[in-house]
């Protein structure tokens, strides 16, 4: 298996300035509250974590250095939070992906729910300029959707110096769908006062390595079936 390519191990004439240079791979995520027991940067490392797995499994990829801001206003409640909202995260990831017309394509690989509706619209933008591009996120399931037993597990088999096992307490455990609404009028803090939506308890390393093979195997598909269809 070849070295994989990144960006930050990379100068321009590794690069090439004619088409042909691979898809490059960015990972999409963001800085935010993740309850009193993970880090804020929890969604970066995870889309990090699969766009490298990613690259090092496909040849004629090149990772990108993260972007680490998105659209987390519904976490304003707790602070440390940093957003840049819907309209900026869509304009970003639109100006991104115009100045990557080098490469052969570009995939946004996001570990933020909340950058869905930003995504979707700066794809379609740019899908109808002609351009190839996807986005791509993660499945999770609808009554553990943020900082519960899956993200926790996750980063446990990440990085579990960052997680404060101790502080770890279950938040509301409703499906997302149920709290939604006011979720979207009054932010999460209105729902989960611990900004947990989920219950960490159980979570454990070995879940989170599963669940990270199961996420990447569904990235590899995803990858693949896209560029089939080039």
């Amino acid at each position: 298996m070849s070295t994989p390519r990144r960006l930050d191990g990379m100068a321009w004439p590794d690069v090439g300035d004619a088409r042909g240079a691979g898809v490059l791979v960015v990972p999409v995520g963001s800085t935010e509250q993740h309850g009193p027991h993970l880090p804020f940067t929890v969604d970066t490392e995870i889309a990090v974590a699969l766009a490298e797995a990613l690259v090092d499994r496909r040849g004629g990829t090149v990772l990108a250095p993260a972007v680490p801001y998105g659209s987390s206003g519904e976490h304003a409640g707790f602070p440390g939070t940093l957003s840049i909202g819907q309209a900026a995260t869509e304009l970003l990831i639109v100006e991104l992906v115009r100045s990557a017309d080098v490469f052969d394509g570009v995939l946004l690989v996001s570990g933020h729910g909340g950058n869905a509706v930003p995504l979707r619209a700066a794809v379609a933008r740019l899908c109808a300029e002609g351009r190839r591009v996807r986005a791509w996120a993660p499945a999770g399931a609808a009554e553990d959707s943020h900082a519960g037993r899956v993200e926790t597990s996750v980063m446990l088999a990440l990085r579990p110096a960052a997680v404060k096992t101790a502080a770890a307490a279950a938040g509301d455990r409703r499906p997302l769908r149920e709290i939604l609404p006011e979720l979207r009028a009054s932010g999460v803090r209105a729902v989960s006062p611990n900004g947990v939506l989920g219950d960490p308890s159980g979570a454990s390393a070995a879940w989170g390595r599963t669940v990270l093979s199961r996420w990447t195997d569904d990235l590899l598909a995803a990858f693949d079936d896209w560029r089939s269809h080039d």
